[in-house]
């Protein structure tokens, strides 16, 4: 057996917490023996979740109490200086003193954000952190970011960005030689904003990068990329139009197929296989948003997150430490430098 994977995770935040944060964990402890769980949290609310549960490795979870919750509409500086007793804080300090292996939080991704940088810190030469989520597609996952960290990126962020999701894609996720490109308005080099124009020859010059050039927004369903790299005002568009298009989809179908009796009778017949294409396009089926860059693993998943989120969430964690992602962006990192 590998070596377990430490898991912090936030039990107060989110808009369900602790009860969906805590099914999620017994979900990931009963099906990966390679996990260990801390719930951060208000001891006497995680005890009593945990009650409702006959079978989990009580073993491999444990309880670390806090008195303090910082709240999704708090500002993210002033919650992370004033509550140092919050669940949020004291789950980043488990990654920085190496208590943990990663964090898993549903709560205020602003303070999650600065908390990422000011408490576990960022790996030396990296000079913006990014969230970076999967995103389904045509032909199985692409990773974009930024999706909502820094929304006034430079083109030297953007480079690392691209630098770090061909990483992650390569070695989590398995993606040999992993297409990255950038979000544009067209595919010809010379179109874009002042941002694009001035990233898109610096990715080109990037001899670790398999860089293909611009995608429209249109065309990232289709999976032709794996990497998609933008600033975060651009990724968090796209990001919330895709998860409420693909909402309002499936309403769409299951209101047209319920509409007649004809459609209904179809509609038992493609049932097995509808279930199974709509699945995949289910953004909760892979976990969270990594926040790439730090000294550990910080991953962020919806504020609505319910507890299938939450268990792929502390499940992504197993291969991203396993496979040493952290260390290999740090080694990027000196690469860059001695070029």
């Amino acid at each position: 057996m590998s070596e377990r994977t430490r898991v912090a995770v936030d039990a107060m935040g989110g808009d369900y917490a602790p009860s969906e944060i805590v099914k999620g964990a017994v979900a990931a402890l009963n099906r990966n023996e390679n996990i260990e769980v801390t719930l951060v949290g208000d001891e006497t609310s995680i005890k009593e979740e945990l009650n409702k549960y006959d079978s989990y490795p009580t073993d491999r979870v444990r309880i670390l109490p806090t008195t303090e919750v910082i709240e999704t509409a708090e500002h993210p500086v002033n919650a992370i200086k004033k509550k140092k007793d919050s669940s949020m804080v004291v789950g980043l300090k488990e990654v920085k003193l190496k208590n943990a292996d990663a964090f898993v939080s549903c709560g205020n991704s602003g303070a999650l954000l600065v908390g990422g940088q000011l408490v576990a810190g960022r790996i030396k030469g990296i000079k913006r952190a990014p969230f970076a989520p999967l995103i389904p597609t045509e032909k199985g996952v692409s990773l974009i970011l930024d999706c909502g960290a820094n929304v006034d990126a430079r083109s030297d962020h953007l480079v690392q960005f691209a630098r770090m999701g061909s990483i992650y894609m390569e070695h989590v996720m398995g993606v040999k030689n992993p297409k990255v490109a950038i979000v544009n308005i067209g595919a010809e080099e010379e179109k874009g904003n002042a941002l694009v124009k001035e990233t898109f020859p610096l990715l080109k010059e990037c001899k670790d990068i398999n860089f293909v050039g611009s995608v429209e927004a249109r065309d990232i369903p289709k999976g032709d990329v794996d990497v998609i790299v933008c600033e975060a005002f651009v990724g968090n568009v796209i990001l919330k139009l895709y998860e409420g298009l693909a909402s309002t989809l499936v309403h769409v179908i299951k209101k047209g197929l319920m509409s007649t009796l004809i459609s209904k009778i179809g509609a038992a017949m493609a049932l097995p296989a509808l279930k199974k294409t709509l699945k995949s396009f289910d953004a909760s089926e892979y976990g969270g948003a990594p926040l790439l860059g730090l000294n550990g693993l910080v991953v962020k998943a919806h504020g609505s997150a319910t507890s299938k989120e939450i268990a792929n969430a502390i499940e992504q964690c197993v291969t991203f430490k396993e496979q040493n992602i952290t260390e290999m962006i740090t080694k990027s990192l000196n690469t860059e430098e001695d070029n």
